[in-house]
């Protein structure tokens, strides 16, 4: 075996690389390291050590795999029995549609995998990260041989799983590693629900598997309730309410195609029966109409696409979210409930608190926190990476000003 390349950073560095964190910032590089992406590297910080990944491009050098060895099959393996093993209590309430590995999460920088059914699909955040997919393709297999495909789902222009969260990029195209091509349409099951997601679908496969347990809560609070589910894509919520016992459920998207895909999802979980109404249109603008007709409903949720990429723009996307909960607020019936959530890595839970308040004067309103959550258990954070946590859910009542 070739000797490995020795890169030495910065010793500023060794508490946060001491207690796990990932990544090395390419201006924490001396100028003169020249790999191809893919390259194998000893990292030194001081006493510190460890095996890390090269990218040639993107702000993030090196990627950090293990402090005890170079990564082998049988490291490989261990990284995706445990990830495996973190996820059983899914498979044993029967959810079939989960992921299996979550980067950095799970000890696996940048490397994403989604299981639907017997079908995995693998995404890979950097072109070094790339260079692993056949060995974790491989793996997969031997960890669970019920897996009958895997496909690679090619993503360009993320640091990380967390800055995609379950959103994926516009630019994504599947292509087989084993098996065939998985079918058009796969049909999943989560908590007893049905969903029909589609894997070819270049941005989103049908399906935010991260807010699963979150559906499952606002199920809870949806009896007897009318509710109002923006940014609605295949109707995950809204099923959820409805089974839940809502009186009735309107959700709004813009996306096209997407009031036929829940349409879909309705049927396969015989939700049709009347009290469901799907609007196709501009989520901002249905909410300023409701608000200004003084149409109100017992429960808004309100569940947005991620509103800032960088850093530089979090207090954008924070003012982005005061204006919609503020909408929100003024359409939700005087103490009733605002459920809403927030997919923006750069807007972490104390900011996106401090937006919902700022919504609460803009509205008039006052919100109280019943319940606040994060990721589920197949999206874990870990405390060295804190970046990981990307998902906010709280859901308040909202009261008017006394």
């Amino acid at each position: 075996m070739a000797r490995l390349m020795e890169i030495v950073v910065p010793t500023s560095l060794r508490e946060r690389l001491a207690q796990g964190h990932p990544w090395v910032y390419r201006d924490h590089v001396p100028p003169h390291v020249r790999l191809p992406s893919g390259a194998w590297t000893i990292v030194r910080c001081g006493a510190w050590r460890g095996y890390a990944l090269w990218d040639a491009e993107g702000s993030i050098a090196l990627r950090i795999f293990s402090t005890r060895r170079l990564p082998d099959a049988a490291w490989l393996r261990e990284r995706l029995t445990a990830a495996w093993n973190l996820r059983e209590p899914l498979r044993t309430a029967g959810v079939t549609a989960y992921r299996w590995v979550f980067g950095e999460g799970d000890g696996l920088p940048g490397i994403v995998v989604d299981r639907y059914h017997t079908v995995a699909v693998i995404q890979a955040y950097s072109a070094g990260v790339l260079t692993l997919v056949d060995d974790v393709a491989s793996m997969l297999l031997r960890v669970d041989p019920s897996v009958h495909s895997v496909a690679l789902r090619t993503v360009a222009g993320s640091r990380s799983a967390a800055d995609a969260g379950d959103e994926g990029d516009g630019d994504a195209r599947l292509r087989p590693l084993h098996g065939e091509l998985p079918p058009r349409e796969i049909v999943v099951v989560e908590h007893g629900m049905r969903f029909a997601v589609a894997l070819h679908t270049a941005q989103k496969t049908g399906l935010f598997l991260d807010q699963r347990e979150n559906r499952r809560f606002v199920e809870d609070l949806a009896a007897g309730r009318t509710v109002l589910n923006c940014f609605a894509y295949t109707g995950g919520f809204s099923l959820y309410a409805l089974r839940g016992g809502a009186t009735r459920v309107i959700s709004v998207d813009s996306g096209k195609g997407l009031a036929a895909a829940t349409a879909r999802n309705l049927a396969l979980n015989g939700l049709d029966d009347g009290r469901h109404r799907f609007e196709t249109a501009d989520c901002f603008e249905v909410l300023e109409q409701y608000a200004a007709a003084g149409q109100r409903f017992d429960l808004v949720i309100l569940d947005p696409p991620g509103f800032a990429r960088r850093k530089e723009n979090r207090y954008a996307a924070q003012r982005a979210y005061a204006r919609l909960n503020a909408l929100g607020m003024r359409c939700v019936t005087p103490g009733g409930l605002l459920a809403t959530a927030s997919c923006t890595t750069q807007v972490g839970p104390e900011a996106f608190r401090e937006a919902l308040a700022a919504a609460g004067a803009l509205a008039e309103r006052q919100l109280r926190i019943i319940h606040e959550a994060g990721q589920p258990l197949d999206h874990p954070v870990p405390a060295h990476f804190p970046e990981g946590r990307y998902l906010k859910f709280v859901v308040g009542r909202v009261e008017e000003l006394v």
